[in-house]
């Protein structure tokens, strides 16, 4: 089995690991500090030094024949990903990964004014933040043709998971917007998206792209409220959207002014993905059980 190198190895990218390590694969990461290689020890996750804001440090990567995990956010600023183009040019002929999967974002779609999205409706990001990561996307699918390197794309929404809810916003009443204005959003539970990364690995198609959620958009005030009622807190006001707006921080307004449903059916087919948690619901009931 080939090795396994994960560029970004935060939350996500320990439960591929340990799903990956559980199939007895070696599983090697980039370490930026010492502390976060201390952190990949404690998981057998052996850490290699490198920095994607220094491009140099990438020339010795173990990257050759390897199943390459990208799950590292592009910078907070501007429309390109450097951290992405510079990892893909120090991957030199003898240092180049048998398959790379990465982690991109539904936010590359725009908005969509609730319409069901599928992979085939061409992105049209409305965002910085997407436009950077639609940058990367480009970035190696073109990196995947010229050099024969398979590659998949992954555009995932909201992701939640115990310690990646909403609880603050929640418990500070921050106002949500009425249920008949609120957006559509879309979610994955983080153990989902973890499978979902193995079978990407295993059997995405060469330059494939999926849409990865549980299929079951709901408006973003109905899964505060869900979230609310299974932690037995108070659900948060509404208000009319103007109002709303006038409220938030300038990323927040970028989200109320996105709505789209996406569709996972290629995901479900060509993956042969069984969700565990197929509805928001059955993942919330999960993570209660578990507190």
């Amino acid at each position: 089995m080939s090795p396994v190198f994960m560029v970004g190895c935060g939350d996500i990218g320990t439960r591929v690991a340990r799903l990956e390590r559980a199939q007895r694969a070696r599983v090697s990461a980039l370490a930026r500090s010492e502390e976060s290689a201390a952190r990949l020890r404690t998981e057998g996750i052996a850490p290699v030094a490198g920095d994607l804001d220094q491009p140099e440090s990438l020339r010795e990567l173990p990257t050759h024949d390897t199943l390459l995990y990208y799950f590292a956010p592009p910078p907070a600023k501007g429309v390109h990903d450097p951290r992405m183009r510079g990892l893909l040019e120090a991957l030199l002929p003898e240092r180049r990964p048998r398959r790379i999967v990465y982690i991109s974002t539904t936010g590359v779609y725009g908005d969509c004014a609730g319409a069901w999205v599928t992979e085939e409706r061409p992105p049209k990001p409305g965002a910085d933040r997407a436009r950077r990561r639609l940058d990367a996307e480009e970035a190696l699918r073109a990196f995947g043709a010229r050099f024969e390197v398979g590659t998949v794309i992954l555009r995932v929404p909201g992701i939640y998971a115990p310690g990646r809810l909403p609880v603050d916003r929640i418990r500070a009443g921050e106002p949500l917007v009425r249920e008949e204005e609120a957006p559509y959003t879309n979610r994955i539970h983080a153990d989902d998206l973890a499978q979902v990364c193995i079978a990407a690995m295993r059997r995405g198609g060469d330059g494939g792209v999926y849409n990865v959620s549980d299929g079951h958009p709901t408006t973003m005030t109905d899964y505060f409220f869900k979230v609310a009622d299974a932690l037995g807190l108070p659900r948060p006001p509404v208000l009319p959207l103007a109002s709303v707006r006038e409220r938030v921080s300038e990323g927040m307004r970028g989200y109320l002014a996105e709505s789209r449903r996406i569709d996972n059916r290629r995901m479900r087919a060509e993956l042969g993905v069984s969700l565990r948690y197929p509805t928001l619901e059955a993942g919330l009931a999960a993570l209660t059980t578990a507190r």
